[in-house]
C-alpha cells in the first residue's frame, strides 16, 4: 500500500501537466527507498519497478498495461488488473495469504538491487533501447514541465558533469 504522501506527489505530477510515467515515478522512487531502508528487497532492478508501477496503476495513475509482443501475458494480465483497480472498473480481492507469502519471499531477496549502480546500469540499459529521437522528445517535453527553478539545477548539475568527463 503506497503512502498518502507519494499519491499527493502523483497528483500534484499530474495537475503540472506531466506524464503519466512520471507520476508513476513517485511510486517507484517509494519502492526504492523502501528496499533501500530494509523493508523487503527485490530480485532485480527490474522487479523493484515493476512493484512501484503496479502500484502506480492501482492508485490510479492513468499508466495503461505495456502493449501485446511487448512482455509476457501473465504480466500484461496483471498490468490489466491493476490498471482497472485504479480506474475503478473492479474491485480488488483482498488475499490476505497470498499477499503474506509475496512479502515473505520479498524479504529474502537482495538489496543490493536499489543500489546506485545498479539503477544507473537499469537507466542506461532502458534508455539504449530508445531511439535517439524518443529520447531527445522525453526530454524536451522535461523542460516544458519542469519550471523555472528545477531548470536552473538541472543545467548546474549538467554543467558539472560535462567538467567532469573532460578532466
Amino acid at each position: 500500500m503506497p503512502r498518502q504522501e507519494v499519491i499527493r506527489k502523483a497528483r500534484q505530477d499530474k495537475r503540472a501537466g506531466k506524464s503519466a510515467s512520471t507520476q508513476a515515478g513517485e511510486f517507484v522512487k517509494d519502492q526504492i527507498d523502501k528496499i533501500r531502508k530494509g523493508r523487503h528487497g527485490a530480485r532485480s532492478t527490474k522487479q523493484a519497478i515493476a512493484i512501484g508501477l503496479s502500484e502506480a496503476r492501482r492508485a490510479g495513475v492513468d499508466l495503461p498495461p505495456p502493449r501485446k509482443g511487448r512482455v509476457k501475458k501473465a504480466t500484461r494480465r496483471s498490468a490489466k488488473y491493476a490498471y482497472d483497480v485504479g480506474q475503478g472498473k473492479r474491485t480488488p480481492k483482498r488475499r490476505p495469504r497470498v499477499s503474506q507469502a509475496v512479502e515473505k519471499v520479498l524479504k529474502k531477496e537482495p538489496r543490493s538491487t536499489a543500489s546506485r549502480s545498479a539503477l544507473s546500469k537499469q537507466g542506461k540499459r532502458a534508455a539504449s533501447r530508445r531511439t535517439a529521437a524518443s529520447r531527445s522528445a522525453a526530454a524536451r517535453k522535461a523542460s516544458r514541465t519542469k519550471g523555472a527553478k528545477a531548470r536552473s539545477t538541472a543545467a548546474k548539475k549538467a554543467a558539472r558533469t560535462r567538467a567532469r568527463r573532460r578532466s
